[in-house]
């Protein structure tokens, strides 16, 4: 990861310029975190097991960023005048209030803690029939699935996707699905504009009854209640949760989440950014493992507000500060590149610049690229989007019964990908965020000669597979008294099976050995195996060890070499191999 760079002068300036009478919610600006009453030591008073659990894993210190803001400030800020506090950031050192006040604005400015505010949002959003420009996305309207059925069952695998087939199937996700990885016992926090009617469309009914929505926030209306609002959310969700077998079924329908509303679609301002921030916060402190955000900012209603192409640099707007705060903390963000590929901006809209998280574009099941899909890269020069997922014609769930419909937008594919990205990380835990993001990178379609459309291209899951199971695997010979011991480690399952072949001096061809006995769960397993050959010159014995994956795939995953030394040499006079014992 980037250092977060002090690019903020200028945006703080233009946010200044448009304090007028008309932007009555602000940000207070701290400047740090004296007289707390927490201490990183005790870590456990503002973060959950969980949390912590995922700092130790990955070996992330507790730091200060992680203490909450100091209490001592906000009661200050709220007993200033007629203040409402709305929601704080942690990480960024920052309050967000509400007040039309002037003489408590001119004392909270007076404070020696605060290092300024500024004007972020009116304080009386328009209507709320008024639809949000970044959600009304390029040809977004659902369209209805052609009648009957859209896939044929899939006679070898764990579920029949339905209208999900090809969304799943771009990116092998089936083949995680298929040995078990469908999410269970991942955390996820979805960042949306509302999840309309997620608590009665039949599409969640297995994410209900099983009790894996593990909590839920309104930051724009500060209060726990997500079901009427906005679909977008809904159909984001969709594309993961979504559990109706030959119907729809989702890419990671198993997930636990989160359900957080940060934005606002009746306008359009920065005060979202700060919501998001606040949001991501809460999902750190639960110990989320991943998040999907399918939002992005670059034009606001205020055109004074608005971002430029040069912002788009991973470190100047709120939500990519946020963004890689996140991912410090070792969350895997997932977020949408954004629908700008076909208007005058054409760019990546925040937070899909920040340096840390994993930015998706949108192709249709036969990878083409959506045409509205923003383009790359952020003004920093990184590749982006880092890789593409289906988002256009892709299968989400309709607002009346739950059923599949089609929508295009980035915003589709974003989800999608979070969903496989659950499941890859299910499997392999024990690496972080970031080797997560560059697996996925590494096993996608242009990884040798990315673009500005789909970064990377569209990732293999079979092959990020492959890859993080190399990453798992040793190898150790020794030679003890004139035998030679194999000390073998993998992740493995009985589904898997791990093949030792050798090669003796002379012979042209490696021979399979007796298989190894495979445990039941996947998980790291050892073995030793205890190679019986005994040669009567002195050679090198050359082994390899492959990988058979069910029907699926069988690679060679390393191999080595062991000098049979001549102090092992036992009498013969005929000076030939002697193998043993026998039958071997």
């Amino acid at each position: 990861m980037k250092k977060t760079a002090c690019l903020l002068s200028l945006f703080i300036l233009v946010l200044s310029l448009v304090a007028d009478a008309q932007l009555n919610k602000y940000i207070v600006r701290l400047k740090n975190k004296s007289f707390n009453n927490f201490s990183i030591t005790t870590p456990s008073q503002f973060l959950s097991q969980r949390a912590i659990q995922r700092r130790t894993r990955y070996n992330i210190a507790v730091d200060s960023t992680d203490l909450p803001v100091t209490q001592r400030y906000l009661d200050s800020i709220r007993l200033a005048g007629n203040v409402i506090i709305l929601n704080t950031s942690k990480w960024l050192n920052q309050v967000l209030i509400q007040t039309t006040d002037a003489a408590a604005l001119n004392k909270i400015n007076s404070f020696t803690f605060v290092a300024g505010t500024i004007a972020i949002a009116p304080f009386a959003t328009p209507s709320p029939e008024l639809v949000n420009k970044k959600l009304d996305m390029p040809g977004s309207s659902p369209a209805p699935l052609p009648e009957g059925p859209t896939n044929p069952a899939d006679a070898n695998g764990y579920y029949n996707y339905g209208a999900s087939n090809g969304q799943v199937k771009i990116h092998n996700g089936d083949f995680l699905h298929n040995h078990g990885f469908r999410g269970e016992g991942m955390h996820m926090a979805v960042l949306d504009a509302g999840f309309y009617h997620y608590l009665s469309l039949p599409t969640f009914d297995s994410m209900r009854l099983q009790n894996r929505v593990l909590g839920t926030w309104d930051f724009v209306e500060n209060n726990a209640s997500v079901d009427e609002d906005n679909s977008h959310g809904m159909q984001c969700l969709s594309i993961i949760a979504a559990n109706l077998p030959g119907v729809f079924v989702g890419t990671a329908p198993k997930t636990s989440f989160y359900l957080y509303r940060t934005e606002d679609v009746a306008s359009e301002y920065p005060i979202e950014e700060q919501n998001f921030a606040a949001g991501l916060e809460r999902a750190d402190s639960l110990g989320v493992d991943i998040t999907s955000t399918s939002l992005g900012y670059s034009q606001f209603d205020n055109p004074a507000l608005n971002y430029t192409y040069a912002d788009m640099n991973g470190n100047t707007t709120i939500s990519a500060r946020a963004a890689d705060y996140a991912a410090k903390k070792g969350i895997l963000n997932v977020v949408a590149a954004g629908n700008e590929g076909n208007s005058a901006w054409h760019y990546i809209i925040t937070p899909s610049d920040a340096d840390s998280v994993l930015a998706v574009g949108a192709v249709d099941t036969l990878g083409n690229i959506g045409s509205f899909s923003s383009y790359g890269p952020s003004s920093d020069g990184q590749i982006k989007p880092g890789v593409a997922s289906v988002g256009v014609r892709t299968a989400v769930a309709n607002t009346s019964n739950g059923l599949p419909v089609y929508g295009n937008g980035t915003s589709f594919a974003c989800p999608n990908m979070a969903g496989i990205a659950t499941c890859l990380w299910q499997a392999f835990p024990e690496v972080n965020n970031m080797t997560i993001i560059e697996t996925l990178e590494k096993s996608a379609t242009k990884y040798t000669a990315p673009d500005n459309r789909v970064g990377y291209g569209i990732p293999d899951v079979k092959k990020a597979f492959v890859m993080l199971q190399r990453i798992t695997f040793s190898k150790q010979a020794t030679l003890n008294n004139c035998k030679i011991e194999l000390a073998l480690a993998i992740k493995t399952d009985n589904s898997m099976q791990l093949i030792v072949e050798r090669k003796l001096p002379l012979e042209t061809v490696f021979t399979s050995l007796p298989p190894l006995a495979m445990g039941s769960n996947f998980s790291l397993q050892n073995f030793v195996y205890a190679d019986p050959v005994v040669l009567q010159n002195e050679g090198n014995i050359q082994y390899r060890f492959k990988m058979v994956i069910g029907t699926d795939t069988t690679y060679t995953l390393d191999s080595l070499t062991v000098l049979w030394p001549a102090s092992c040499i036992p009498v013969n006079p005929e000076n030939k191999y002697l193998v043993g014992p026998n039958p071997t």
